[in-house]
């Protein structure tokens, strides 16, 4: 099977192809169907699991799709090509291999980073019972990162704005405000939320369940639109002389990045599933990964967010500009290329099979 067809063109295509690969592979499938919203067609929406490997497993793999749902054609597509390509022959023993497909089947389905209540998933994993992290560049460009019209004179006062803090400040700051999270502008972008998700309970329910036996837990969460083309950036989390850090940098090499340490292309966020995950599991040893593949450059990515922010505030979806941005969120987010697939696919298996050895040693 050439690598190009582990990946699909749409979230209906992506789920079918997960489930047959999943299953030729003999693992057991489980679906927790989203009850509140439906797709562009009115089909089902639904988080998929696939298992394989002992119930009582100490040692545990789990990989995660469409955590931002645009994101997800390329981790559906690892995760297909892990299946189809015989990892779970791999297996060491005592451990299993736990698929969850489009944990934002919401996003993966609309072409939206976000979740049916606009929520950045990414940024949800706070304690929303204590005050909630405040990103005051966020609340000084509100209106300038979502302007009100999406046309070329009020997007050029918009950058504007943007270029002129990002002078003041640096462009590090100016990413920082934009995507580090923020939990005041509900309707804006990289939104937190004020409660959480059903994304987030699901998946916190879907690990609970695969994890209860384990002692060893490893994590790697697919995403998109940071860095260049096709490479894989291995993001972790970790504290800065943590145990679990150091055994991250075993297992995945020096190239790991930390947005801590400051050696990322991702901005120190607030709210990420790994360390929510982590914070959730401290009786193992947790080692989690976010595989980052670059798509666009950085400002073609956050014009893309911006856009699909404003066309779900103001815009038509079924207008020629709703059209335009909706393919500017797939380009930004799908590197829809036979290259890119290889590439994506390649680093995907590499990192899987690093992280079972590490667990099985």
């Amino acid at each position: 099977m050439p690598v190009r067809d582990y990946f699909s063109g749409d979230y209906p295509e992506a789920r079918r192809k997960f489930h047959d690969a999943a299953a030729r592979a003999g693992a057991a499938l489980a679906s927790y169907v989203n009850p509140t919203v439906k797709g562009p067609d009115g089909e089902e929406l639904a988080t998929d699991v696939a298992r394989l490997g002992p119930r009582e497993a100490s040692r545990v793999l789990i990989t995660i799709s469409a955590t931002h749902g645009a994101e997800g054609f390329c981790g559906s597509g690892a995760q297909v090509g892990s299946f189809a390509g015989g990892l779970g022959r791999e297996l060491p023993a005592d451990t299993a291999l736990v698929a969850v497909h489009a944990i934002n089947p919401y996003g993966f389905a609309w072409l939206r980073r976000v979740t049916e209540d606009n929520v950045d998933l990414n940024r949800n994993f706070v304690d929303h019972g204590a005050p909630l992290p405040r990103n005051p560049g966020y609340d000084e460009l509100a209106d300038a990162i979502c302007p009100s019209e999406w046309q070329d004179a009020a997007l050029a006062a918009a950058r504007r704005r943007l270029e002129a803090y990002g002078s003041k400040h640096g462009a590090a700051a100016l990413q920082f405000a934009i995507t580090a999270g923020q939990y005041n502008h509900a309707d804006g972008v990289f939104y937190g939320g004020g409660r959480p998700t059903w994304s987030r309970d699901t998946l916190l329910s879907i690990v609970t369940e695969h994890a209860r036996h384990a002692r060893r837990l490893a994590v790697i969460d697919f995403h998109t639109g940071l860095g260049p083309w096709g490479y894989g950036e291995p993001i972790v989390t970790h504290g800065p002389n943590t145990p679990a850090l150091a055994r991250a940098r075993q297992w995945f090499g020096d190239r790991i990045t930390s947005p801590a340490l400051g050696n990322s292309s991702s901005a120190d966020v607030k709210g990420d599933i790994l360390t929510g995950l982590e914070t959730r599991h401290q009786g193992v040893d947790f080692t989690g990964l976010a595989l980052e593949y670059g798509t666009l450059p950085l400002d073609q990515v956050l014009d893309a967010v911006r856009a699909d922010n404003w066309l779900h505030l103001h815009g038509d979806m079924h207008s020629a500009q709703g059209r335009e941005i909706k393919a500017m969120v797939r380009d930004a987010f799908y590197g829809d290329k036979d290259d890119w697939k290889s590439m994506i696919f390649e680093q995907a298996m590499a990192t899987e099979r690093n992280a079972l050895r590490g667990l099985a040693g």
